[in-house]
């Protein structure tokens, strides 16, 4: 058994899977497998997956296209190793992203999340913004309530999203996995339920990238965003399972706003830069139609 699993849950993902492939492969920590999970893509994703010769590659396919939640329940599931990275086939992993990962969930039962920060990447690869995450003072080891309440001040979601995060399967599954109905929260949503079981460490090292496309599905849903995150905060602060005060609860609907306004930031600075890469396209195709004339 590897003692570490990556899955990719894709769903017509063949511009970017490729590269995010090799970015799992060349890993500098070498025992792991990886499990790519084809949800019934009808672009060229499962021809891209199965071209790769390497025995950590493991490819699977959905019999009928599963929504976005329920899919990468399934990929987990598929997971043998008891710690878990799940990555959108979009984003990308720093080679040394297992190798500063592993070792400390290993090694410490009492852990049972451990985030890195990661790049905003865009259409093209190109670092748009560096090194975000992990804010609020979240580098280091940290309790699931001191984590819960610098996440609510936080307004947004400063752990990140799942490939720059590792977590062990069998609390995953206790938990009970991804929230279908949190939808564009899903991944904070699960990290704090997986606090309930264990501390969190920040590594702060870079090991990860995450993609923001013209078709990302975050630009187009601010406002449910919104809703979802403060229907977290609030059931975070009534639980009783984290020491959440009133007070770190109201500042978290102070900055939801603030949270709402860096994500439409990167998210024009992301279109900006590919109108850029559209209109030198189109001068390059104007130039080279006018050679051949």
């Amino acid at each position: 058994m590897p003692s570490v699993s990556v899955c990719i849950p894709v769903h017509n993902g063949e511009t970017y899977l490729a590269e995010t492939i090799r970015s799992v492969l060349e890993q500098t920590w070498r025992d792991f497998e990886l499990v790519v999970l084809e949800n019934g893509s009808t672009d060229a994703s499962w021809e891209i997956a199965t071209s790769f010769r390497d025995p950590r590659i493991r490819v699977e396919r959905n019999r009928q296209t599963l929504p976005q939640g329920d899919n990468w329940n399934r990929a987990v599931e598929l997971c043998r190793a008891p710690l878990v990275k799940l990555v959108c086939a979009d984003d990308l992993l720093h080679p040394r992203c297992l190798e500063l990962q592993v070792p400390p969930m290993r090694d410490d039962p009492s852990l049972s999340v451990v985030a890195s920060r990661r790049h905003m990447i865009d259409e093209q690869s190109r670092v748009i913004v560096p090194r975000r995450g992990l804010g609020g003072g979240l580098v280091g080891l940290h309790s699931g309530s001191e984590v819960a309440r610098r996440v609510i001040r936080n307004g947004a979601n400063p752990i990140g999203e799942p490939g720059n995060v590792l977590f062990r399967r069998e609390q995953f599954v206790t938990a009970g996995g991804w929230r279908p109905e949190r939808r564009f929260i899903m991944d904070l949503d699960l990290w704090m339920r997986l606090l309930q079981y264990g501390d969190f460490l920040g590594v702060p090292e870079t090991l990860a990238a995450f993609r923001i496309a013209r078709g990302s599905v975050s630009s187009e849903f601010e406002q449910q965003i919104s809703e979802e995150q403060q229907l977290l905060f609030d059931e975070l602060g009534d639980s009783g399972v984290f020491d959440v005060r009133p007070i770190d609860v109201r500042i978290g609907r102070l900055a939801l706003p603030l949270g709402r306004a860096r994500r439409k930031a990167l998210f024009k600075v992301s279109r900006i830069a590919a109108r850029k890469d559209d209109k030198l396209i189109a001068e390059r195709n104007e130039a080279a139609s006018a050679d051949a004339r």
